[in-house]
């Protein structure tokens, strides 16, 4: 099977595990990855993993079935960063979806489901890998099993809500509250791409969260 992989971004934390997965894919399919949609050719199947672009018709056309990987329980939570809205939201669990792309964004046939729980000392680096897990198995599921999954279409009866791309401010915490009420907020930023910072005293400072390893009394 021929597949491709569209990841428009160099510095998403998702490129050293596609990275991995392509080695080992690559021992029985032809696993390719381009960076823009310029460079997609033919193929079987193609990802968009962290894809930037608008991917057309006449793009998906040129493949037997266009996925996405989506980190909510569609229709809710169409739209950008659907996993860092909802833990700040409180949810304690994150469905990721394989849909089909489509021209109208995240409204595909869902063709693979996986909830993964999200404990609340997770923290951004953490989140990721929790479900990078379950994209990859979701990749995996589908290409061992493409002729026998039967797609179902999105709920009809569900009211699809949306998410906006959020933007640097929607990291910004407050200093007069306490660091347990915006915990949440916190230990989803990423201290390198959109680090959590608050404004105080004229200035502004960036704040960052890791776990260390405890220390007995």
């Amino acid at each position: 099977m021929r597949i491709t992989i569209l990841c428009t971004s160099h510095t998403h934390p998702v490129n050293a595990r596609i990275e991995t997965w392509m080695a080992w894919r690559s021992k029985d399919h032809q696993v390719d990855l381009v960076r823009t949609r310029k460079e997609l050719t033919q193929g079987e199947v193609l990802f968009l993993i962290s894809c930037g672009e608008i991917i057309t018709k006449k793009d998906r056309d040129q493949y037997g079935h266009t996925f996405v990987l989506h980190a909510s329980d569609l229709p809710k939570g169409r739209g950008w960063n659907p996993h860092i809205w909802a833990v700040v939201n409180g949810a304690n669990e994150i469905t990721v979806t394989l849909l089909e792309a489509e021209d109208k964004v995240d409204t595909g046939a869902i063709w693979g489901q996986l909830v993964v729980p999200i404990p609340k000392h997770l923290l951004w680096n953490e989140l990721n890998e929790a479900l990078f897990d379950a994209e990859f198995k979701l990749m995996d599921m589908l290409v061992d099993s493409l002729g026998s999954i039967q797609p179902r279409a999105q709920a009809e009866d569900v009211e699809p809500t949306y998410y906006r791309l959020r933007r640097p401010s929607d990291s910004e915490l407050d200093p007069q509250r306490s660091i347990a009420e915006q915990f949440d907020l916190l230990r989803v930023c990423d201290p390198d791409r959109y680090p959590a910072y608050i404004q105080l005293n004229g200035h502004r400072y960036t704040v960052k969260v890791e776990k260390v390893p405890s220390i007995d009394a």
